[in-house]
């Protein structure tokens, strides 16, 4: 296949449709396809919700019920994501470094929030931590209660979450050679100093990459949140939820306005983290 490259800038038209018909068929279908899968989507959106007054998206995006749920979903989310961000290298390093019984199958396992449809996932976390279930009934005598509550929205998030951490990190493991970590030895370092100096640098983008992911999937998921949580406003309702109740009382507007905000913070909240990851990249291999 031939490299495809924009037209050097002397041969370029100065007209946009001929700079745009001169494209290789590479690039015209890559703009085609991100136009119509994202662009439009997203255009549509803000221009449903910019059919309100200034004043009038600032109230719907700003009332308490919104503001309620922008909390519980974004910090709820970033909670998730921080927590698989830890456990998902620990899982990581384990499936990579060691050898053990029944290791494809726990390996394969990982992937099952990919495939197990969001809905079953919520019905199994409610049904496991519900106070008379397998995990709920022993965390009740202590007073802690997980299912319909914000807790139980936590765990639903780091659930779904959990193999973006994982799978972005086992590549770059695979990849790590363990002389280094050995030299390290050699030349007196202890576990705790060669793991902070000499194996998490290396691993920190793909950290950072597996928490965005994750993340992301986070502040997304609906099925198995609106079953594990009561949907209650000021308590777990989340953004999505709230949406489709809005919808659900045809207020199309306030759907568009929540949902377009949701948006902006989403992609503040990405693009924060990207540059992080551009910091992070310095330690690469």
């Amino acid at each position: 296949m031939a490299v495809s490259t924009l037209p050097s800038a002397s041969s370029r038209p100065k007209n946009p449709i001929q700079r745009l018909l001169g494209l290789s068929w590479p690039w015209r279908v890559t703009l085609g396809y991100l136009t119509i899968m994202l662009l439009l989507p997203v255009a549509a959106l803000i221009a449903k919700a910019s059919t309100e007054t200034p004043a009038e998206f600032w109230r719907i995006a700003t009332s308490p019920v919104a503001l309620a749920t922008y909390n519980v979903t974004f910090v709820t989310a970033l909670i998730a994501a921080l927590i698989n961000a830890v456990f998902g290298v620990l899982i990581a390093w384990v499936l990579v470094r060691y050898e053990f019984p029944f290791k494809r199958i726990i390996d394969a396992a990982i992937d099952l929030p990919f495939a197990l449809p969001t809905s079953v996932a919520g019905l199994t976390i409610a049904t496991v931590y519900s106070d008379n279930g397998w995990i709920g009934s022993l965390l009740a005598p202590l007073g802690i209660k997980v299912a319909f509550t914000r807790l139980g929205v936590g765990v639903a998030m780091i659930f779904i979450s959990l193999p973006f951490v994982v799978r972005t990190l086992q590549p770059v493991l695979h990849e790590m050679e363990k002389e280094v970590e050995e030299a390290a030895w050699s030349l007196g370092a202890s576990q705790f100093q060669t793991f902070y100096r000499v194996v998490l640098p290396p691993l920190l983008p793909a950290i950072l990459t597996g928490l965005a992911l994750g993340f992301s999937r986070a502040v997304g998921e609906y099925g198995s949140v609106v079953i594990v949580a009561s949907n209650i406003p000021f308590k777990d309702l989340i953004a999505s939820v709230l949406i489709i109740q809005r919808l659900e009382q045809y207020d199309y507007s306030g759907a568009t306005v929540i949902g377009t905000v949701l948006l902006g913070i989403s992609l503040l909240i990405l693009l924060a983290i990207n540059l992080l990851q551009a910091w992070g990249r310095q330690y690469e291999l």
